[in-house]
């Protein structure tokens, strides 16, 4: 096993506070620390304490380091990225394919001849990109379309006349043809429903009225900061999630999402497949994010853990990846597993051990166990593992 060095990225929505907490450094950071990454993804690969990457690692050994059950499933990659995710504002109102949706699209660019850093491109690699957002601090987002006789009447609350052709599209076809439809609109009609949605949106919330004050807050937030964003009336469709610490939520295929604020431990199958429809200055592939969004409706369900081997682990209904919050006690426990592990300790001290060898992880830190190591883990301490969801045969 070995230590990691991780790759923070500095995005303009990340917090200045918790991952620099969390990593020990000054607090507040002179720039956001948005995100911190634990994996092998190729953009930015940890580092393993000998100094090499660990994709590196990987290629060079897969049986030993993946196991033969993952290289069967997934080829000689780690199917999975870990991340701590801290979000001061909102994220991009944005959806993942499926599998076949970015094995198309990705062929389809790769044959354009279209470079996997041109800010155009929207299929970086042929994988899909579930995931899961474990709630470290209180987390608000957007999650998934709300169920349709909610939305018409939030949409009709709010008595505007540039809102009649959005709810006439939604009662006379639903979702897949209202969205389609606000997409569409021209930058000039954008500006002026966004403008009259955000207006009318405050007049609630400073009335404190109580339905959907939730939803017209954040409309009317995310117009200031994003003013003629479609994504901004979208937003009014879509269910409002809040997770307390330990809960978490898994986004499938199709679902349009966007964090808006709160940190957590993410864990998603290792892809960089992002379709943005709205929330964002990036590029928004219109045509591509319509084909691969589920316009079912409906709620979000939030995600307890189950006890199981290691710890509460958090089910999700794909094998790339498992997520278990580990809580070590002063006596040596069993965290072996099929797979390889990622893990994170976030409070206390962690004393891990293998057949090679002893190693600590304080506050901070975090490792990446080979498959099947017959691995130990003594604390005081909690861990967050990543794996994957297969067992073995």
């Amino acid at each position: 096993m070995w230590q990691l060095t991780n790759t923070i990225r500095h995005y303009p929505w990340g917090s200045r506070t918790v991952i620099p907490e969390l990593l020990g450094e000054a607090s507040p950071a002179t720039e956001p620390f948005a995100e911190l990454w634990m994996g092998a993804h190729p953009d930015a690969p940890s580092r393993l304490s000998d100094g090499r990457g660990l994709d590196a690692a990987i290629a060079a050994e897969p049986d030993r380091l993946l196991g033969p059950v993952v290289r069967q499933r997934f080829g000689d990659r780690l199917p999975f990225l870990m991340k701590v995710l801290a979000a001061e504002s909102p994220l991009s109102l944005q959806a993942h394919p499926t599998t076949a949706q970015a094995e198309v699209g990705f062929a389809a660019e790769e044959a354009a001849g279209i470079p996997k850093d041109d800010p155009t491109r929207t299929f970086k690699d042929p994988h899909h990109k579930p995931e899961i957002l474990l709630a470290m601090t209180p987390v608000e987002a957007l999650c998934g379309f709300r169920p349709v006789e909610e939305s018409l009447h939030c949409l009709a609350k709010l008595q505007l006349p540039e809102l009649k052709p959005t709810i006439a599209a939604l009662a006379r076809g639903g979702l897949q043809v209202a969205v389609p439809q606000l997409l569409a609109l021209s930058a000039r009609r954008r500006q002026s429903l966004v403008t009259a949605v955000a207006a009318k949106a405050a007049t609630f919330v400073a009335a404190h009225d109580p339905e959907f004050i939730n939803t017209y807050r954040w409309a009317a937030s995310l117009a200031q900061t994003y003013p003629g964003d479609i994504g901004v009336v979208i937003s009014l469709l879509c269910n409002h999630l809040k997770l307390a610490p330990g809960e978490a939520v898994f986004l499938p295929a199709g679902n349009l999402h966007a964090y808006l604020c709160g940190a957590g431990i993410e864990v998603m199958a290792s892809s960089d497949n992002v379709l943005r429809g709205g929330l964002t200055a990036k590029h928004v592939d219109l045509a591509a994010l319509v084909e691969v969004l589920d316009f079912g409706d409906g709620r979000v369900p939030v995600l307890h853990p189950v006890l199981g081997p290691g710890g509460l682990r958090y089910p999700v209904p794909v094998e790339d990846f498992e997520l278990t919050r580990c809580e070590l006690g002063d006596y040596a426990g069993s965290l072996r597993t099929a797979g390889p592990q990622v893990l994170l300790c976030t409070e206390g001290t962690a004393v891990l051990t293998t057949d090679d060898g002893e190693l600590v992880l304080q506050r901070g830190q975090s490792a990446f166990v080979p498959a099947g190591a017959p691995l130990e883990a003594q604390g005081p301490a909690i861990l967050y593992r990543a794996t994957t969801g297969l067992r073995a045969v």
